[in-house]
């Protein structure tokens, strides 16, 4: 049985740390270089870096920020936000990023996945799905539509449809966010999770939502995902990421511990 994976998230809007709520409110709240290196520290499995705002303002990533976290960390870096080439994408790695995610233009340009794919193979190809809660329809009958553009764009695209067919394409993860669960610590999105997860062969990260232990163990055992994505919980200090992995290793979830 492989470990369950504990990853903070790091939402960079001009190069600051920021956090919002439901995609909107976003408040500056630290320098990401420094939480990254110390949620390394503290065990974290590994970061998630994404340049919110890159892909609404049509701009590339702020790479100088993506390099100077790469040389704080030796842990799994993911990086997305305004990526869309298959050049961005070794741009990417090349300062440091092990895997590249990609939404949006993902969701406009599917072909970009098997590039990526083809390029780099499909463990360097991290799926961002940004997901809203809709009344079942023809058009979305899991009653989960996707959302890009950093929330702002409605795609009439169905969410579990999306998963299937990027899988097919060549994506070797999935992250997964609900857009209704995002930053409320509140809970993930536990049936989004479980339909994801459980449809697809490839491991899927769960993001949105969490505020306490509790949530991720909810989520890593219900939900069935094989990662959580967490936030607010460590940047407003809550909890460490010992505390976290304590918790769970106690719940009986296997964790890579390092102390």
């Amino acid at each position: 049985m492989l470990s369950k994976r504990i990853i903070p998230c790091l939402d960079v809007r001009n190069g600051k740390l920021t956090k919002g709520i439901k995609f909107k409110g976003n408040v500056d709240i630290g320098d990401p270089v420094e939480a990254a290196r110390e949620y390394y520290k503290q065990g974290a499995d590994e970061i998630v870096f994404y340049d919110i705002t890159a892909s609404s303002d049509g701009r590339d990533i702020m790479i100088d920020v993506v390099r100077r976290v790469a040389e704080t960390i030796f842990i799994p870096f993911s990086v997305g936000g305004g990526i869309r080439t298959v050049e961005d994408m070794r741009r990417v790695i090349l300062a440091g990023a092990e895997k590249i995610s990609i939404n949006s233009e993902a969701v406009q340009n599917p072909p970009l996945i098997a590039e990526g794919a083809r390029a780099f193979g499909s463990q360097c190809i991290v799926l961002g799905m940004d997901v809203k809660t809709v009344a079942p329809s023809a058009k979305t009958p899991s009653g989960y539509e996707m959302v890009i553009h950093g929330g702002r764009k409605f795609t009439g695209i169905d969410a579990l449809w999306w998963a299937k067919e990027a899988e097919n394409l060549g994506a070797g993860e999935i992250c997964l966010n609900s857009i209704d669960a995002d930053g409320t610590q509140e809970g993930y999105e536990i049936d989004l999770t479980h339909l994801i997860s459980t449809n697809v062969r490839i491991p899927v990260i769960a993001s949105g939502g969490a505020g306490k232990p509790e949530h991720l163990l909810d989520v890593l055992t219900r939900g069935r995902a094989d990662a959580a994505l967490i936030a607010s919980m460590v940047h407003y200090r809550t909890y460490t990421i010992k505390d976290i992995k304590s918790y769970l290793d106690g719940q009986g979830v296997k964790m890579r511990m390092i102390w």
